[in-house]
């Protein structure tokens, strides 16, 4: 008998399955077992350089740098386009380096609203 009979591939993702569950449970036990059940109050404050927090920690950061950030993911996942059209390019033809343009010529579009609206100013 093969593996086959059985349904081949999904006995084989039944297994991983439940390897991944026994795991993620076995660490979790082990967690249980191991982690302290009251620790004492110095292991329990936050850490910095060895000098104890006098005042609670405020972070210094403006809504300028998240978009930023997220408008660098965005750009970065479009131009992740561009790779599976540069693979396919000779079959895709003139129809698919229309497209590409077309779709160069939107990010373009929008890299130059979101500088027109002055998301790019770091200042």
């Amino acid at each position: 008998m093969t593996l086959e009979t059985f349904g081949g591939n999904w006995i084989i993702i039944g297994i991983m399955l439940a390897a991944a569950f026994a795991m993620g449970m076995a660490l979790l036990i082990l967690n249980w077992i191991v982690a302290p059940s009251k620790p004492s109050w110095i292991k329990a404050a936050p850490y910095e350089s060895g000098i104890p927090n006098v005042t609670p920690v405020q972070p210094s950061y403006t809504a300028r740098f998240y978009v930023v950030a997220m408008l660098f993911v965005i750009f970065d996942i479009e131009a992740i386009f561009l790779f599976p059209w540069a693979v396919l390019f000779d079959d895709l033809g003139l129809f698919g380096f229309v497209e590409m343009l077309v779709f160069i010529a939107l990010l373009f579009v929008g890299y130059i609203y979101a500088w027109r609206k002055g998301a790019l100013e770091w200042v």
